[in-house]
């Protein structure tokens, strides 16, 4: 009796261990496969509809953070189909306020004209000379760029790189700044442990994602390659379980298409291991945020918007240029 309960026990052993095995494999194929490929989505087809949306919106592009510049790099980008005179209308709109304003487009935020700057540069206008003035000018003064915060510095190297533009020339009272002092001045900012942030607190995701992508054309210089790999630690340890990133206890899709549009800038593949959550990569989170319009939303239980519609837009063109051999968004 004992031999024969002592065979069943065995037996019922093997086929724990046999059970346990299968599930195992069965993990392994989803976390590998799946939903981590983004060949389960059609990129272009979701691009050409959030396109469509886009431009119904904003027929007649302007100066301006949303509708505007980031909407028109991110189309110029693309490559996909336009109204005809879009791009034109746009410039047009943009030299006139330029014009209104005598090309002082803020006094404090030198973002303004980096912003113009990568926009332009995509849609192949000379930023150097709209309505007569040169926008790459103010980059020149560092004191004045630096004065927003990292921001500054960050978006200064995106619009100089953007057209590989030589560093404008200060006027003789301005501390003349440098891509290096940018870099320098982006480095001594880093939080303790890897990231970025605005202002004091820790890293957050958001910015550090944004600053990557001003530092992948610098990943030569020793300080820099530690800095983002610290930094990539740091969102690979701030990813949730769903593929997303919490700000003040809100996920949110723009930060998830920043990091993608960091990725591909560095070059790094958006099915990376450190960036796989439970099988979910983060193209399916931000899939998550995608409306029915074809826009994408601000978190996932609210309605289309706008500025989550053109950071979702341009990061997946910045991934669709990647996997179809072409350079990233902002090389």
């Amino acid at each position: 009796m004992y031999k024969k309960s002592k065979n069943i026990l065995r037996k019922f052993a093997m086929l724990f261990a046999c059970m346990v095995m299968m599930v195992s494999i069965i993990m392994v194929t989803t976390s590998c496969g799946g939903a981590t490929d983004t060949e389960d989505y059609d990129l272009n087809a979701i691009l050409t509809e959030t396109a469509d949306l886009l431009i119904a919106e904003n027929d007649d592009p302007d100066f301006g953070s949303v509708g505007g510049e980031w909407m028109v790099l991110g189309m110029a980008k693309w490559g996909g189909d336009v109204p005809e005179g879009w791009y034109e209308s746009y410039y047009k709109n943009v030299e006139e306020y330029v014009a209104s304003c005598n090309g002082n487009l803020s006094e404090h935020k030198n973002t303004e004209y980096s912003r113009v700057i990568i926009a332009l540069t995509a849609i192949g206008k000379d930023p150097t000379d709209v309505a007569g003035f040169d926008l790459t000018a103010p980059l020149a003064d560092y004191d004045q760029t630096i004065f927003q915060g990292i921001n500054g510095p960050v978006y200064a190297l995106l619009a100089l790189d953007s057209g590989d533009y030589d560093a404008p020339q200060a006027k003789d009272d301005l501390v003349q700044a440098t891509r290096t002092m940018y870099v320098d001045y982006i480095l001594a900012q880093e939080v303790k442990g890897g990231g970025w942030c605005l202002a004091g607190g820790p890293a957050d995701p958001d910015i550090t994602a944004i600053v990557l992508q001003a530092l992948a054309k610098y990943q030569e210089q020793e300080d820099v390659e530690a800095a983002t790999e610290r930094a990539l630690d740091m969102l690979s340890e701030a990813q949730s379980q769903s593929g997303g990133f919490e700000n003040n206890g809100i996920e949110s899709s723009e930060t998830v298409s920043q990091v993608i549009l960091a990725l591909t800038e560095l070059d790094i593949d958006i099915d990376d291991g450190r960036f796989v959550k439970d099988g979910n990569t983060l193209v399916d989170k931000l899939m998550e945020f995608r409306a029915a319009d074809g826009g994408f939303k601000h978190i996932a239980e609210g309605e289309s918007d706008m500025l989550a519609t053109e950071q979702a837009f341009y990061a997946l063109v910045s991934l669709y240029r990647v996997e179809n051999g072409e350079t990233s968004l902002y090389k």
